[in-house]
């Protein structure tokens, strides 16, 4: 079984995705203990020469300038937790709640929350364990980081709130008794640090942008499956004309889809026909795919830069024995990230859906209307179509930023929020609904193929077409479409379609 272990630095994606999804055991590292342990040493040292100090002593947001007494510390930090837990809304699945508490402690990893080891470690253990916290995924702004869907996840730390565990949705002190775990008693400084960050929009966000970055090359294997049996040309994958224009993202795709499609006797086929040029959605596919590819590399740059930052308030610095107040609780990155991402993924949707159109319009294709014999007693694909375009328009209403949304709160203290995890939620539904658009094109397109008896298709096209052709039959006549969407989209996660495709032309970028 991989471990991922939380150090200062080194937090990946692919750990990210390992803790979330692949079972992994997460653990802190020795110097992260270290760090965890020198940092709560000095929030014990002020506490008991009662500074005032943000959150530990003093209240919260516009209730900062109350001061807190040494007795009521531990009340003041349950009270955090309760209060704060405010959410609404189904809960977050569970991959995003995994996430969430890996990066939580992450954080505290770096030594600058002040918390308790003891609770950092309490947190790996609800982790390990499957005691997975009910999170609402609604009620946070995105500044002063994601405050309610946190104070729900550590309310589970105490024995209180909901967890999920086993399959069964319970109370927080029947899931800690479950696993023979007693509620801890927060001290001074944790319930803050506990809230304080931005774990929840990182790793939607996160989750995201590793889906989006495999859904960028199925798109390329898709695009080229359509290109072939539209009788399309390779000319414009030739990588002089790439070469001239040299964004990194369009030089990929277009080396993509040319080593998919080499050695296609169905484009040599063609070669002396009278089209001059393709449509735009072929023709210009990788200038189009490789503008998303270059946006998810810039926001996967943001996510794992916020995966591997302090982002609480106060910070806790133990090399100078100081603490500092600021703002690193503001999701504004994430937020402009994930807004960005949601855009660029839906334009893969928007190319593919065309794709889609061209592929069942007998007057673009000449092919059979729907792709499917016995057109009028059958419709084929005519309907996934509409389903294609149902999603397509989705994305462009999801697609509105919402960054450019800020709305004050606590009392005006915090007049300005980033909505950080409104965007990357919106995100994931459009990485969701473009994964059933691509699902749709690669159905279409091998169904198309089958046409094809006499001419064998492009290396890799034919290495798709066999991993589809395992699990999906070609369509004879009309059946229930809704399971094959669902079947394609197995594959696609599962791995099986792009794991073929770069076992015969190589790794794709």
């Amino acid at each position: 079984m991989k471990t991922v272990v939380l150090d200062m630095e080194n937090m990946t994606l692919d750990g990210l995705v390992a803790a979330a999804r692949g079972g992994a055991v997460v653990r802190l590292s020795a110097e992260s203990e270290e760090r965890i342990r020198a940092g709560r040493a000095l929030v014990d040292q002020w506490v008991a020469e009662e500074r005032r100090i943000y959150g530990v002593t003093t209240g919260f947001g516009a209730l900062s300038d109350v001061a807190i007494s040494k007795k009521d510390t531990r009340r003041l930090q349950e009270n955090i937790l309760m209060s704060h837990a405010s959410g609404v809304g189904e809960p977050l699945p569970a991959e995003t709640v995994r996430a969430v508490m890996a990066l939580r402690v992450k954080d505290f990893a770096r030594g600058h929350s002040g918390i308790r080891l003891e609770t950092a470690r309490q947190l790996l253990e609800l982790l390990n364990r499957g005691i997975l916290p009910v999170v609402p995924e609604k009620g946070s702004v995105g500044a002063s980081g994601d405050l309610a869907p946190l104070a729900h996840l550590a309310l589970v730390l105490l024995g209180k709130g909901e967890a999920f565990y086993e399959g069964a949705r319970m109370s927080g002190a029947d899931a800690l008794a479950a696993c023979g775990l007693q509620p801890l008693q927060l001290e001074s400084a944790e319930g803050l640090a506990l809230v304080n960050g931005t774990q929840v929009m990182t790793a939607i966000g996160g989750l995201a942008v590793y889906d989006s970055d495999r859904l960028s090359r199925l798109i390329d294997i898709a695009a080229s499956m359509t290109l072939e049996v539209l009788m399309g040309s390779r000319t414009e994958f030739n990588p002089r004309i790439h070469q001239v224009r040299p964004h990194p993202g369009q030089i990929v795709a277009a080396a993509n889809m040319e080593r998919i499609t080499r050695n296609s006797e169905i484009i040599s086929s063609h070669k002396d026909c009278s089209r001059i040029q393709d449509a735009y959605t072929l023709r210009c596919s990788p200038q189009v795919h490789g503008a998303t590819k270059d946006a998810i590399a810039y926001c996967r740059r943001v996510i794992e830069t916020e995966m591997n930052s302090s982002t609480g308030n106060p910070l806790m610095f133990a090399d100078s024995g100081e603490f500092l107040l600021g703002g690193n609780f503001h999701g504004q990155p994430v937020a402009l990230a994930m807004d960005f991402l949601g855009m660029a993924v839906a334009e893969l949707a928007n190319i593919s859906e065309r794709r889609i159109e061209r592929l069942v319009n007998p007057k673009l294709s000449g092919l059979p209307a729907f792709l499917v014999s016995d057109g009028g007693l059958n419709s084929g694909f005519m309907i996934a179509q509409y389903t294609a375009a149902a999603l397509v328009s989705e994305n462009k209403v999801l697609a509105h930023p919402a960054s450019v949304d800020s709305i004050p709160t606590s009392a005006n203290k915090e007049d300005h929020v980033s909505m950080g995890t409104i965007a990357a939620r919106k995100c994931r539904e459009i990485v969701a609904n473009t994964e059933n658009v691509i699902a749709i094109e690669l159905l279409c397109a091998a169904q198309a193929l089958d046409l094809f008896t006499n001419l064998k298709p492009g290396e890799g096209t034919l290495a798709a077409y066999r991993v589809i052709r395992r699990s999906i039959a070609h369509l004879d006549a009309d059946r229930f479409l809704a399971a094959e969407i669902n079947a394609m989209r197995d594959l696609m996660r599962g791995g099986d379609i792009l794991r073929a495709v770069e076992e015969t032309v190589g790794e794709m970028a």
